[in-house]
């Protein structure tokens, strides 16, 4: 390998945990990914018959561009395309804010650290709460990202059938 390539490699290696640190410092926390394997295609939640889902974003008070888009982008895509499920109440999304004391217990429950997202399929009355980390790789394309998560929704209300 090259100087100038090692350089780079070096650099790059130095470089990406400073530049993931710098927006969790604007976020107010680290970023847990608990689903790191597989492409955004996979499902990354398992597949439970479903009475209720409640989509979790966590945050905090200042959010970088990202933490925003996560957020967002996680909003619109269940109100646009699951718009009948979230007026009966069987979808429900949460935006909240980490730092706040009074969001403790929530943040207890679903052990979130920094900025995340969570999806909890709940049924018979029991938490299956993970956090979809695939969203992250998908902030800069709104697209794909609702392509993507609207996938994965849909996936969990199926076991049902």
């Amino acid at each position: 390998m090259s100087p100038i390539r090692t350089f780079q490699s070096v650099a790059l290696a130095l470089l990406l945990p400073l530049i993931l640190a710098a927006c969790q410092q604007a976020s107010g926390g680290s970023v847990v990914q608990k689903n790191t394997g597989g492409s955004p295609t996979e499902a990354a939640m398992s597949c439970v018959p479903v009475d209720r889902i409640e989509v979790v974003h966590f945050h905090g008070t200042k959010q970088c561009a990202s933490c925003i888009a996560v957020g967002t982008f996680a909003k619109k895509t269940l109100e646009e395309s699951f718009s009948a499920e979230m007026q009966a109440g069987r979808i429900v999304f949460k935006d909240v804010n980490a730092e706040l004391s009074e969001n403790n217990e929530i943040v207890l429950r679903y052990q979130a650290r920094g900025s995340s997202l969570f999806v909890n399929a709940i049924s018979q009355g029991r938490d299956h709460i993970e956090e979809d980390a695939t969203v992250w790789r998908l902030t800069t394309n709104e697209e794909q990202y609702k392509q993507y998560f609207e996938r994965e929704i849909r996936d969990l209300l199926s076991c049902n059938s």
